[in-house]
């Protein structure tokens, strides 16, 4: 059956709009996988004790060093640093302490729908000892206390969080699953009590402009989609009338990536546009990926905003003379791209 050519045509854009859909959705296979989140620190010592005391962290090492390669990555001269990894569950993070050139605090009055918000979800089996474990040591909270997302919410009815502030005043969260929801490991019986981190959530300002960074450039895929409100989600974030889009992204192995959009109250501010790693608000998600060049020039096509002036191969301890770029995404949250 033979079709007229305007039917043919319409049939043709219809073809070309459904594969960019498919693309559109599942990205590029650029990342393998998401690795260490890093965190910039005031006090290596004290952030150590922190979360190995409070949080059942351990730490696998520690070193020190002054790198050329390493002032190139971050765009800080003589940059000599103090870096521990520290690990719970199969997840790690890493804290860096700027001993030359030491950085900014976080502002007093940050809030959750600040754009420079991000935190990591600490996995706890359960949230009444863990909360209790945080007011023995008088840590700072956030929310007003341990908040259980309602059963009409698909995605995280039964879920219970708290958010909770380090020495540094970053923001952190715990998280405590209800059966069937989140990953398989986190109902596995086990007798700890912090089990390991689900994702980095960070505060942005518009979703389509983050999910053509984070999954159409990238690659990571998204799983889950939801709006969080309602009194517990108020009590949760701090943030009066508070009304979230939430997008959850995977990428094949490590922790994930929620973007936060704030659809109400609009008035949380930007990421600071003079903010450098050594600032205690940075933060640096890294992620693996298998070709450098690649997505170097997929980047530099979508107009992103380097930290590092191209891949540099960086010398300094646990980056193995690996080719390493940071690059900001649209609202300024740091990531690590790193050769596997």
């Amino acid at each position: 059956m033979a079709f007229p050519p305007e039917h043919k045509n319409a049939i043709l854009l219809a073809v070309i709009l459904f594969l960019g859909a498919i693309l559109a959705e599942t990205g590029d296979a650029n990342v393998l996988g998401v690795g260490s989140i890093g965190m910039t620190v005031s006090d290596l010592d004290r952030s150590v004790e922190f979360f190995s005391r409070v949080l059942d962290f351990k730490k696998v090492s520690e070193t020190e060093f002054h790198k050329e390669s390493f002032d190139a990555l971050t765009g800080i001269f003589g940059a000599r640093v103090r870096v521990a990894t520290m690990k719970l569950g199969d997840e790690t993070i890493e804290l860096t302490e700027y001993l030359t050139a030491p950085g900014r605090s976080i502002p007093v009055d940050s809030r959750s729908n600040d754009r420079w918000f991000q935190h990591i979800a600490i996995v706890v089996r359960d949230m009444d000892a863990a909360y209790a474990r945080l007011r023995q040591f008088k840590v700072r909270p956030i929310s007003t206390e341990p908040q259980r997302f309602p059963d009409w919410n698909k995605a995280a009815g039964g879920v219970r969080a708290f958010y909770f502030r380090d020495p540094d005043n970053h923001a952190l969260e715990l998280i405590c699953f209800s059966p069937g929801k989140g990953n398989p490991r986190w109902q596995q019986k086990t007798e700890a009590l912090f089990l390991g981190i689900d994702h980095t959530a960070i505060a942005i300002d518009d979703t389509e402009s983050s999910l053509v960074f984070y999954r159409d450039v990238l690659g990571l895929k998204v799983v889950r989609e939801s709006i969080d409100h309602g009194i517990e989600q108020e009590y949760l974030s701090l943030v009066p009338r508070s009304s979230v889009q939430v997008t959850a992204l995977r990428a094949p192995s490590g922790p994930g990536i929620e973007i936060l959009e704030y659809l109400w109250p609009r008035d949380g501010r930007p990421y600071p546009e003079d903010a450098i790693p050594n600032d205690l608000l940075y933060w640096q998600v890294t992620l693996q990926i298998d070709d450098p060049k690649d997505l170097y020039g997929r980047l530099l096509s979508n107009k992103a905003r380097f930290i590092s002036p191209s891949f540099v191969e960086v010398e300094s301890p646990g980056f193995s003379g690996k080719e390493a770029l940071l690059v900001r995404d649209p609202d300024g949250h740091a990531i690590l791209l790193l050769e596997p």
